[in-house]
């Protein structure tokens, strides 16, 4: 799924043209389901996503609640990183901020 699937458009007003507005993203706390991880050397967050969700393209969850922000995709084998467990209730929080927008 589409991280960018909740995220609106707007017209900018020096150009005209149609352009996303900005994504909000959820808090994501820490839970009794999470799972604490070492990557495998040369894990990314795509196939980390991939092998938990199912789908790589919710890479950005892990991303966000390990607080990844550099855009580095690799991870490195002795940096233990969390697995959030409740995806629908993240992907739900998503939603709702990013209607109020």
């Amino acid at each position: 799924m589409s991280r960018y699937r909740f995220t609106g458009i707007k017209i900018d007003k020096n150009t005209g043209n149609r352009v996303q507005k900005t994504t909000l993203y959820p808090q994501i706390k820490i839970e009794d389901g999470d799972q604490f991880i070492y990557p495998l050397d040369g894990d990314r967050m795509e196939s980390i996503a991939y092998r938990f969700y199912g789908d790589s393209t919710l890479w950005w969850i892990i991303a966000k609640a390990n607080g990844i922000r550099d855009g580095s995709f690799g991870l490195k084998p002795d940096e233990k990183i969390r697995i959030p467990s409740n995806v629908p209730q993240i992907l739900s929080d998503l939603r709702a901020i990013n209607e109020d927008v």
